[in-house]
């Protein structure tokens, strides 16, 4: 399945939604189904089997062109991003004249952001003031759908909801002062995260499914302007999204609708492709972000 969340012509309110091909879109608003994906992802697997089953017999239809694609989830729980792809950590470190710390090796690591400013795709991205050094990040993102703690990494697929597209947008300018602190980037990510254009089931993506959990054989592109910026590819990831998952279980309980962000695929932001020097993201730019088997994500900055 591919769920969304989308305005029909004349809507005010947000419908949850389910793409049932390329270019056709039905509602879920019927019966005692829930009406956000939130609310969708928390009622477990009987909600999730209902919900299939009302998009393949439901009547109510729309041409993907007349709706208005929105933000697929809005306030998940938590915003976990990871740093999994290691081309990316290595350009990111030789950028900072340093090798791959040691530890990178040992375990996954991640960093807290603001789940509270996601965009969704065609929406306009609003520069921060307070940088001159805009950029775009190329990711993956997994939404947990059924809670569990300490959950081990070849069981991690059992938990995940479905996947989609992240751009985690950056103040690079900020970030940069912020590391020499050592806590961590926050006010060089807070400001926005792009989720979408919908969140895809794994079994939609079984034909691209490798050995490792939560890993896929997709291409991952990003665009600026029209013109192609970068390329990788999900199988690239160092640590696999059951590995991810198994460290942010550790401890703690995952929780329905929790996004777990996969970080930058290798070449995948303009601090990798630049050698950290620019030119960055400007006011009018188009960025789109394409993953295969799922989708593509635009937005504009403002």
């Amino acid at each position: 399945m591919r769920y969304l969340s989308f305005l029909a012509p004349g809507d005010r309110r947000t419908r949850l939604g389910a793409l049932i091909s390329e270019d056709r879109v039905v509602s879920l608003a019927r019966g005692d189904l829930p009406t956000d994906m939130l609310s969708l992802i928390q009622a477990g697997p009987e909600t999730w089997e209902e919900a299939e089953d009302l998009a393949r017999s439901t009547q109510s239809v729309w041409p993907l062109k007349q709706v208005t694609v929105k933000a697929p989830l809005q306030n998940p729980p938590t915003l976990r991003d990871f740093y999994a792809f290691e081309t990316h950590v290595k350009t990111a470190n030789q950028n900072r004249g340093r090798d791959v710390p040691e530890e990178w090796y040992e375990f996954p690591v991640f960093y807290f952001t603001n789940p509270h400013t996601i965009q969704g795709p065609g929406e306009d991205v609003a520069m921060p003031s307070f940088t001159k050094a805009l950029d775009y990040e190329l990711e993956v993102a997994a939404i947990i759908g059924r809670p569990g703690r300490d959950i081990p990494a070849d069981r991690a697929l059992e938990h995940v909801f479905g996947f989609t597209i992240m751009n985690d947008w950056s103040a690079r300018d900020v970030q940069r002062k912020e590391m020499k602190v050592g806590l961590g980037p926050a006010k060089g990510k807070d400001f926005a995260t792009s989720l979408g254009p919908w969140i895809v089931t794994p079994e939609e993506l079984a034909k691209q499914a490798t050995e490792r959990p939560g890993v896929f054989n997709s291409a991952m592109v990003a665009r600026v302007n029209g013109e192609e910026r970068s390329r990788g590819n999900w199988s690239d990831m160092y640590y696999s999204f059951g590995q991810l998952i198994a460290r942010a279980s550790q401890g703690v309980e995952l929780r329905a609708g929790d996004v777990i962000g996969s970080g930058t695929v290798g070449t995948g932001c303009l601090l990798e492709i630049t050698k950290g020097e620019g030119p960055w993201l400007q006011k009018r730019d188009q960025i789109e972000l394409e993953v295969e088997g799922i989708g593509s994500l635009k937005n504009r900055v403002s």
